[in-house]
């Protein structure tokens, strides 16, 4: 009999999927061959903030091939977005065409709507719009006395904490840092581009979107057009990337719906490269402001992390950059704050490791800042202000491996040997040599999640087919559900069939958040064991006979079972996270200050490896990220007219290949039963989280230079200062 070890959970199987991606044969929802499908192509304001006074469509209208064109002026009306994901209050926020009101540069103002994507892309161009302007806010340091708190998102979730005395902390403490630190805006660029087609049938509507949350986007088109949700179908059986900007169905998938629906055909709408630098969200400008203390033996006496960011004049977002500071290390006296400025840009919104990405910069510079004026191993450091309770939220950790991760990375990285503390203590020709790290840690949330699995028996083989509106946004779904149901069945993986993205399907909470993996697989899990129970019952047994002996003993040839798992009492009574550590080294030519990437080493602790090699692929991307975080990637906006003047991959820079130095990753073993019955926990965004402190630690001890400004450009490190301890 084969050898089912190597299909299970904990093995590294190849994707399911992979050679369909590989021939081209893997449909993303823009590839869905749709009959009489015409083409939609947004119009954006040219202006920051005011009202549209006119617009003539005429000379659009009479080109080949246009069909309609859709303004505020004969939109359909919509209801707000109700089903908008995780806001506080949407209500009263209005989907895209209802009003003349311009809040950003670049939002859609209209949509052509043509036969072909060049026409309605033509068409569009030729829309005069003209406008009653208002005075625009963009520039974040021209209002920094208009910052306030916004009660209800830090109300909602728990971003504002304090406890003891943080000035006296720091008044008491040996040696302390007062600094800020600024992280800048930062586009999204999955490889896929968001799309849609929208196809109605009566009253009933089909949706092939990308999107990471099916469910959300059913809420979302059915609150908008006020319809039953039992109307809405969407599917997405494949996602090129989301990264947090899918989360949520964006104002193109509006358009797309209501174009569909007021020319009575399918009509599909791609959001260019261009304009995915207004329409979909960006990581918001966060300034955050550190101050540290510690004593003579280096046990913190006080941390204070307060985050000043921008939002949206229309919709209010947060990035909870304090919440790493909250519960990372041992810290007697903790103040953590976040306020907003509303600006006339677009919303910002969630990018990997919201929060932890910007935040754990901060906090693990600081950090390291703090060892440096101690004279105290970095590594050391975080070691002796390691926790095991929670103090933000008085609970213990269900897990925690962090202070394993840090020595076995250091040992792993060679840190005892290669690590000075003092600033360019190693040189090789015009390269300076860094050595930095940094601890990471990451939220690991489990949610309910369903599963259907449907048996098939043909002579002495069972077929088994899983269901479920789960989404692969690239991160292996469908290989680790597929590696589940063969572990709990105990059949091989080549006899399972894995169907993802379709609402039809049963509901789980979709890809985000470092949720999917634990979520899917329980919920699977789940189905396999009551799909067994059942099948002994109708069997008539006790015994543990495998599925085909069950069936055939039940007189079965076909069989159906659903499971739903979800987080117990205990889980709630824990906090749960996964942690991690990273060494690097880098050189930095002392002529130009160009960067370069040598050598990273990543330790994780997240809870069972469902698959080494796609958690592998996850931590190798969150690397990338890291480093063009680090290094490269910075939108600007253009001090006039507020428009974003990166705009193409000629100016967002972002890491590729030779960029990357030697890289390394660990995975811990752990199995974290509190976290979930499988034990699992997330990954996806612990591989971003404290990335680009590592760098930027590693160029300090490089230069001596501390560039708390991304991203580390060679202007910068050639303009700043060595510091003196």
């Amino acid at each position: 009999m084969k050898d089912q070890t190597k299909s299970k959970t904990g093995a590294s199987v190849n994707r399911l999927e992979g050679a369909l991606k590989v021939m081209g044969k893997a449909k993303y929802s823009s590839e869905f061959a749709i009959d009489n499908l015409a083409f939609a192509q947004g119009i954006q304001s040219t202006i920051s903030a005011g009202k549209i006074t006119s617009i003539d469509t005429s000379l659009a209208e009479k080109q080949e091939g246009v069909i309609k064109i859709i303004t505020h002026e004969n939109a359909l009306k919509l209801k707000g977005y109700g089903g908008r994901f995780e806001e506080p209050d949407t209500k009263s926020i209005s989907p895209s065409l209802q009003t003349p009101d311009v809040h950003y540069y670049g939002e859609y103002i209209g949509v052509v709507v043509a036969e072909t994507f060049e026409q309605a892309r033509y068409a569009a161009n030729l829309v005069k719009v003209t406008y009653a302007k208002s005075e625009p806010k963009f520039i974040f340091d021209e209002h920094l006395d208009e910052l306030y708190m916004p009660k209800e998102i830090n109300d909602k979730a728990k971003t504002n904490t304090q406890w003891g005395d943080v000035e006296k902390g720091l008044k008491d403490a040996y040696k302390t840092i007062d600094v800020t630190y600024n992280t800048p805006v930062e586009h999204h660029h999955p490889m896929e581009l968001h799309n849609i087609i929208a196809t109605w049938e009566g009253d009933k509507v089909i949706a092939y979107a990308s999107t990471q949350i099916v469910a959300h986007a059913v809420k979302t088109i059915a609150d908008t057009f006020e319809i039953p949700e039992d109307n809405v179908r969407v599917i997405t059986p494949y996602v090129g990337g989301g990264f947090g900007s899918k989360l949520q169905l964006r104002e193109h998938g509006t358009l797309g719906i209501m174009a569909s629906k007021m020319i009575g055909r399918p009509v599909q709408l791609t959001v260019t490269r261009h304009e995915m630098f207004t329409a979909v969200g960006f990581r918001q400008h966060n300034r955050q402001h550190m101050r540290l203390g510690a004593d003579k033996e280096g046990n913190l006496t006080a941390l204070s992390h307060e985050t000043s960011a921008a939002t949206s004049t229309y919709e209010e977002f947060q990035e909870p950059c304090g919440a790493i500071s909250q519960t990372l290390y041992n810290t007697p006296n903790s103040l953590v704050t976040h306020k907003l400025m509303k600006l006339n840009l677009p919303s910002p919104r969630w990018m990997r490791a919201p929060g932890e990405a910007p935040g754990s910069f901060a906090l693990e510079s600081a950090m390291d800042e703090l060892a440096y004026k101690l004279q105290m191993d970095p590594a050391e450091f975080r070691i002796k202000n390691d926790t095991q309770h929670d103090l933000s939220v008085d609970k213990p950790f269900s897990s925690r491996q962090f202070v394993e991760c840090i020595r076995i990375g250091a040992e792993k990285f060679d840190w005892k040997n290669k690590w000075k503390p003092t600033p360019g203590h190693t040189k090789k020709e015009n390269w300076l040599v860094g050595y930095g790290m940094s601890g990471s840690s990451r939220q690991s949330p489990y949610m309910e999640s369903s599963a259907l699995i449907k048996l098939k028996l043909d002579n002495d083989k069972v077929q088994v087919t899983v269901q479920t509106d789960a989404t692969d946004i690239g991160t292996g779904s469908y290989t680790i559900i597929g590696q589940t149901i063969s572990e709990y069945l105990d059949i091989p993986l080549e006899q399972i069939s894995v169907e993802l993205g379709d609402s039809k399907f049963p509901k789980t909470p979709g890809s985000g958040g470092s949720w999917g993996a634990a979520s899917y697989t329980n919920g699977a899990k789940v189905a396999c064991d009551n799909a067994i129970n059942t099948l002994k019952t109708l069997a008539s047994t006790s015994e543990d006979l495998s599925v085909i002996e069950l069936m055939k003993k039940a007189d079965l040839t076909e069989f159906e079972a659903k499971g739903t798992a979800g987080p117990t009492e205990e889980f709630e009574n824990y906090s749960v996270y996964s942690f991690g550590a990273n060494f690097c080294e880098v050189w930095v030519d002392e002529y130009s200050g160009m960067v370069r990437l040598e050598h990273f080493v990543n330790v994780g602790s997240a809870g069972k490896i469902l698959n080494p090699k796609t958690a592998y692929g996850q931590i190798i991307g969150g690397i990338t990220w890291g480093l063009g975080q680090a290094l490269t990637e910075h939108s600007q906006v253009e001090p006039n007219h507020g428009n974003f003047i990166t705009r193409s991959f000629a100016d967002y820079h972002v890491p590729v290949n030779l960029d990357l130095g030697k890289i390394d990753v660990i995975f811990l073993p752990e199995d974290d039963y509190i976290a979930n019955p499988m034990g699992v926990k997330g990954i996806g965004e612990l591989g971003i989280t404290s990335i680009a402190a590592a760098i930027a630690n590693a160029v300090f001890n490089a230069t001596g230079k501390r560039v708390r400004d991304l991203p580390i450009t060679p202007e910068k490190i050639m303009k700043t200062k060595m510091e003196v301890a």
